[in-house]
């Protein structure tokens, strides 16, 4: 079976026809791969196998399911028999049947809602597809599988998980009782080749100025936190943007479940630990922060910020160290400002609201939001430059923003990026560190039809 041109033709869009008949899609057929693979595992020596070259391991394991296919006598024909074999061999080494959808590189998220109903999301747009699990159970032990390659649990006392995939993809599992419907699985996916600013221009998701202009920000160690929505794109931004650090300088990468594809040589990786089976050893992003400031870093990257660990970013951009780029949910710059001051005051409960503002309007110099549109598109739609404090209110300004003017008549959303021809205050800091940028740059207009 061709994994990624069957996957494909499987997808029917969400609300469209029922996805078409499926072989694997038949109680009998489960209960025969099932059968299949309790016997395979009962006749061979998986531990020898392993140890073979891997187009060998896998020829024995096609000829022992030969074996066992007509031992069973069971009415197949050939076409049937090599999916049967592929799906029985995805079940003994891969992720079962995640398997054809993780070898399309075209999937951006693969949502297993129920063991009977799995959705995946391509160019922005979710589709339905004919891939099912046996049962529940079935469902449990791939999420085991994957959570136990990252030396993390999933079970009654620990019902949700967040883990990630050998090629970095991000995964969050929830079993019951805290999902009441049954297992169900998140998995979001990353690009083998990560995507350069320049790959970013060809897509509109923002402009040549834009780049340099952000590319200039991030050498000359301005603090940038990305704010945006589920699946806005977050992530990605945030890998372009490490990207223009200079490979001279020490990063440390701090993250819930390491995600980040860095580029440069000089990084270290640090990962939060949930508690173990007696409910002690956690390691909060806090924690991970604070430790962070003993390692020397040049950069610190904070994958997302979303507690008390704001506080010492805050304090750490503000006690030199320079350069730090981190992630918030939110939907606008000044919402981004706002669950900023939440958290701070979280935090530390003694700090005044104009100490908290005093210590954001000190930290962070740029704020950049993106969105997904309605067509699946994902824009910069804000390059928010934090001025500073005026009595109690942080002020901000907009450089670059993105205007959305309507929809077309196939659902495309079409606008204009726009410089609003304020030069920022940090084009000073920027002139210092070797970066001269035209004036011109920020009045500049790029229509999107």
């Amino acid at each position: 079976m061709a994994a990624i041109p069957q996957t494909c033709e499987l997808y029917v869009p969400q609300g469209g026809p029922a996805a078409p008949h499926s072989l694997s899609g038949t109680p009998a057929y489960q209960l025969l791969k099932s059968e299949l693979h309790r016997k395979l595992l009962g006749c061979v020596d998986l531990g020898v196998l392993l140890t073979l070259p891997d187009e060998r391991m896998r020829n024995e394991i096609r000829t022992a399911l030969a074996r066992l296919l007509d031992a069973e006598a069971v009415a197949l024909n050939s076409a049937e028999r090599r999916q049967l074999a592929e799906e029985v061999l995805h079940e003994v080494f891969g992720l079962g049947p995640l398997e054809p959808l993780l070898q399309d590189p075209s999937i951006s998220d693969i949502l297993v809602s129920n063991p009977h109903m799995v959705h995946v999301e391509r160019g922005g747009k979710l589709y339905r597809t004919a891939v099912e699990f046996k049962d529940n159970n079935h469902l449990v032990r791939i999420i085991e599988r994957i959570v136990s390659r990252v030396g993390r649990r999933i079970d009654e006392s620990c019902p949700m998980v967040d883990a990630r995939l050998p090629d970095g993809s991000r995964v969050n599992a929830v079993i019951p009782p805290i999902a009441i419907d049954g297992p169900a699985l998140s998995i979001r996916r990353f690009s083998k080749d990560p995507l350069t600013g320049e790959d970013l221009v060809r897509n509109l998701t923002w402009t040549e100025g834009m780049r340099e202009f952000l590319e200039a920000a991030v050498a000359a160690r301005l603090n940038i936190a990305v704010s945006g929505g589920t699946g806005a794109g977050k992530t990605t931004l945030l890998n372009v943007l490490s990207s223009f650090i200079p490979e001279s300088e020490r990063i440390v990468s701090i993250e819930d479940a390491a995600e980040l594809q860095l580029r440069q040589t000089h990084i270290v990786r640090l990962e939060t630990r949930p508690p173990n089976m007696e409910g002690s050893g956690t390691v909060r992003i806090r924690d991970l922060v604070i430790n962070a400031l003993r390692m020397r870093p040049d950069r610190i990257i904070v994958g997302e910020v979303r507690g008390e660990e704001a506080l010492d970013m805050m304090q750490a951009m503000n006690t030199g160290h320079d350069g730090s780029l981190t992630t918030i949910h939110a939907n606008s710059p000044r919402d981004a400002l706002s669950r900023l001051e939440v958290m701070l005051g979280m935090a530390s409960s003694t700090m005044s609201v104009q100490s908290i503002r005093q210590q954001i309007s000190s930290a962070v110099d740029l704020f950049i939001h993106i969105a997904r549109f309605s067509d699946g598109s994902r824009r910069v739609t804000h390059v928010t430059e934090c001025v500073g404090l005026e009595r109690d209110t942080v002020t901000m300004q907009d450089i670059f923003i993105f205007e959305r003017q309507g929809v077309t008549a196939n659902g495309r959303v079409v606008g204009r990026f726009r410089g609003t021809g304020i030069r920022p205050n940090c084009c000073e800091a920027i002139s210092t560190a070797g970066f001269e940028l035209a004036g011109s740059l920020f009045q500049t207009t790029v229509e999107v039809r």
